[in-house]
């Protein structure tokens, strides 16, 4: 459990600084998605906006987490070879 708020509350905080940059920078009804406008309300962009930022954070904060791990505490779960 502590793991994970580790990964996520740094994230959240992170996505929202992230979040507040780009959309100061760009307008939500401006932006292109596949080549067509995007067609839903400022407020939805702005949420999956958000959430599309926490969820690139999250893996990057996972990430960093799992390459602090140790060799000992990867392998504890691994049955023994023969």
């Amino acid at each position: 459990m502590k793991r994970l708020i580790w990964i996520l509350w740094p994230s959240f905080v992170v996505a929202g600084i992230a979040e507040a940059v780009f959309f100061t920078l760009i307008d939500p009804q401006e932006l292109y998605l596949f080549g067509e406008p995007v067609q839903y309300s400022r407020a939805a962009t702005y949420s999956i906006g958000f959430f599309a930022f926490w969820a690139l954070c999250a893996a990057s904060s996972a990430f960093t987490c799992f390459l602090q791990t140790g060799s000992r505490e990867l392998n504890r779960c691994t049955p023994p070879q023969a």
